[in-house]
């Protein structure tokens, strides 16, 4: 047994060594806190633009010029993470951030070797140096390094390491981190690699700049092939599939990462500053289609051209596609300028809305016939774009032609008032000069819009007659839906849709079954071609940015080839056009009722006109926007009954479109529905003067 002299003589040694290791520790606590490590919370990374899947569309360089993209574990494929710990720091899962049997081996193999054979450094030290670069090699900046990396492992879980690690970690010039090498050198994420490109990662970061493999390939090889077959010695990898690795080429070159929908981009970072990811709607694979259309397109037009294009889900709203320019970095054609969003002319694009509106109205239908002369409508005297005329059309052939003055004959009769504010019921404000009301000249032009604007009054088309407000992610908040959005009724949309399908492809498109309508604004300084089908609304626009003139551009020569093409490289499938909504006849011109047979105005009918002496007839029951109550979902619904007042016998109705079976001379008739829901009511009198109202049957 011990004495009791013995044991207090322990007792007190140990007290004493308690109270230096506490006294220790506090002062290391205590120094750990005073100098902490530059630690950010959050490292300064470049902004990244994604599109609606998380793909990278585009990336921007930190304010330091370096391509330092944001990377997780889960965005890096795990045997890179395996490669790298078992070739930098094999026992990093176990250390707490300083590898005290590495550093002795390393030691002992200085003092042998008279030279480094191995560093010692764990991957937490190596992190330390990232963070807080070293300003020589000395002794006392390895014992700093030591001691950042303990307090680092303190701060940090062993996965965080790693990112950071991975995120910070050089490749050569200014790459910094694994996702932004790999997107470099190898074209994608490195979320998927080969045990080849796995092994090259790992191996820059030692010497980045001797090893670039797109200056020095040879240096690269050797170092990748070392780490081949450090993996092999660690039983990661069997002699048979590093031999295979070691097969493969390095990459011969730098790849420029990826500059997707500049324009988008540029407006989502003014739009969210300091944020670093933002997401667009946007589809890549679409982008990455339509921006190759625009560039060769501009190339085949010519110089100063640029090409500008939108493609939206009529659906939704959402834009799938846009490119701003042909090429955003030509300043040749003011690539800079986003053309999706600047106010031109739209040439003819508005006609198929005045046409519809027409067709609402019960004033044409498909086969009335329409002249196609030269008119005077107060002094203005529209033309038609090739100088000629083609006498007796019909309505059908007038719009698939894009005849001048059937259109303006057709707005003179539904009012420009109207379908300007059809137009911002769709979310839509047309530019006018300043103090100026619309007048006909906005169906051949005379109106400011944006190729954003024409494909969101488009997506009405597409979409049963309501539109949509486009959005592509860019915007500072989520737009508000349209509180209408209604241009045109579901039957009417239906008759465009139908007759815009029948408009001949240019020669040589790629066969796609869409509704599509072109335009060339006056002088020849803006080509326009907007098509649909069931779902997807693509406008093109081409010009010089500068609106200067361009001899020989027009809608169908210069624009319509880009849509097609652009459809057809777009990746998306063709959705059939909608069926005709119920009721909805595309009537053969023998079968038209008298009043539909040919468009005229009372003041093209001076003999009648003369006769007249009644008001224009109006439409009293049902009121509009009324809800009736007809059991119209029991098999014995009852009729309704149609009042009228003033116009000239005899009447015609029509019911969504589809005349009713006799023709009237007095001002009450009856209509059977054939089904609850929304129909519109329509009277025409026999100076071609009508009417109509919007019920609700229930």
């Amino acid at each position: 047994m011990l004495s009791a002299k013995t044991t207090r003589r322990i007792a007190l040694w140990a007290t004493g060594a308690t109270s230096l290791a506490a006294l220790a520790f506090g002062s290391l606590y205590a120094l750990d806190r005073a100098f902490p490590p530059p630690l950010p919370e959050k490292l300064t990374i470049s902004a990244e633009v994604l599109d609606r899947d998380g793909q990278l569309l585009r990336a921007y360089a930190t304010p330091s010029g370096h391509w330092r993209l944001g990377v997780g574990l889960d965005q890096v494929d795990p045997q890179l993470v395996k490669m790298l710990v078992a070739y930098e720091d094999k026992r990093f899962w176990d250390h707490e951030g300083v590898d005290l049997l590495a550093l002795g081996r390393a030691a002992q193999q200085f003092v042998t070797n008279g030279r480094i054979v191995s560093g010692g450094s764990t991957l937490s030290m190596q992190l330390a140096r990232l963070i807080e670069p070293r300003e020589s090699r000395s002794l006392g900046s390895k014992l700093k390094q030591l001691a950042r990396a303990i307090q680092i492992e303190r701060r940090l879980s062993k996965e965080q390491v790693l990112e950071r690690y991975l995120t910070l970690a050089p490749y050569g010039g200014n790459l910094e981190g694994a996702r932004a090498a790999s997107l470099a050198y190898f074209g994608k994420e490195p979320k998927r690699l080969t045990v080849s490109e796995a092994a090259l990662l790992v191996a820059l970061p030692q010497l980045p700049e001797r090893r670039r493999p797109d200056r020095n390939p040879a240096n690269a090889r050797a170092a990748r092939d070392r780490v081949l077959g450090r993996m092999v010695t660690a039983g990661l990898l069997s002699e048979t599939e590093a031999a295979r690795a070691a097969l493969e080429d390095v990459a011969a070159m730098r790849l420029a990462l990826p500059s997707l929908a500049p324009h988008a981009s540029d407006t989502a970072l003014r739009n969210q500053p300091g944020v670093v990811s933002h997401q667009l709607t946007l589809r890549k694979s679409v982008q990455d289609g339509l921006e190759a259309v625009a560039r060769e397109a501009a190339s085949r037009l010519g110089p100063k051209i640029s090409v500008a294009m939108v493609l939206a889900d009529a659906m939704t709203g959402e834009i799938l596609g846009e490119v701003g320019s042909a090429s955003y970095l030509d300043a040749s054609r003011s690539g800079w300028i986003d053309m999706t969003r600047t106010i031109r002319s739209p040439g003819s694009t508005l006609k198929p809305f005045i046409y519809g509106l027409a067709f609402e109205q019960g004033l044409v239908a498909q086969e009335t016939m329409i002249e196609d002369r030269p008119a005077d409508f107060g002094g203005y005297r529209p033309k038609n774009f090739d100088m000629s005329y083609q006498g007796d059309v019909s309505v059908r052939q007038a719009l698939q032609l894009s005849l001048n003055v059937p259109a303006i004959r057709l707005l003179d009769a539904v009012g420009p008032q109207r379908l300007t504010a059809r137009f911002r019921q769709a979310g839509v404000t047309p530019q006018l000069p300043a103090n100026e009301v619309p007048g006909l000249a906005i169906g051949l032009g005379g109106v400011g819009v944006s190729l954003r604007d024409l494909v969101q009054l488009y997506t009405g088309l597409a979409n049963g007659g309501r539109a949509k407000a486009l959005r592509d992610g860019s915007e500072p908040g989520t737009p508000a839906p349209l509180a209408n959005g209604t241009i045109l009724e579901e039957q009417a949309a239906w008759q465009i849709a139908d007759i815009l399908a029948g408009v001949k492809p240019p020669e040589g498109a790629a066969k796609r079954a869409i509704a599509y309508k072109t335009g060339t604004s006056y002088g020849y300084r803006d080509a326009w071609s907007i098509g649909y089908d069931g779902r997807y609304v693509l406008g093109v626009w081409a010009g010089r940015p500068d609106a200067g003139a361009v001899p020989g551009l027009s809608g169908y020569v210069s624009a319509a080839p880009i849509l097609f093409e652009a459809f057809a490289r777009s990746g998306l499938p063709s959705m059939p056009l909608p069926r005709p909504p119920a009721g909805t006849l595309r009537t053969a011109r023998a079968d038209l009722p008298v009043t539909l047979g040919r468009f005229s105005t009372a003041s093209e009918l001076p003999a009648v006109a003369a006769a007249i002496t009644e008001p224009a007839p109006q439409i009293v029951f049902p009121p509009d926007g009324a809800r009736v109550e007809l059991g119209a979902s029991s098999a014995d619904a009852s009729p309704l009954v149609l009042k009228l007042q003033g116009g000239r016998a005899p009447f015609r109705w029509l019911a969504n479109g589809k005349p009713l079976a006799t023709i009237a001379r007095r001002r009450e008739a009856t209509w059977q529905p054939d089904g609850a829901g929304f129909s519109t009511l329509t009277v025409i009198d026999a100076a071609g003067r009508a009417a109509s109202v919007r019920v609700f049957v229930e």
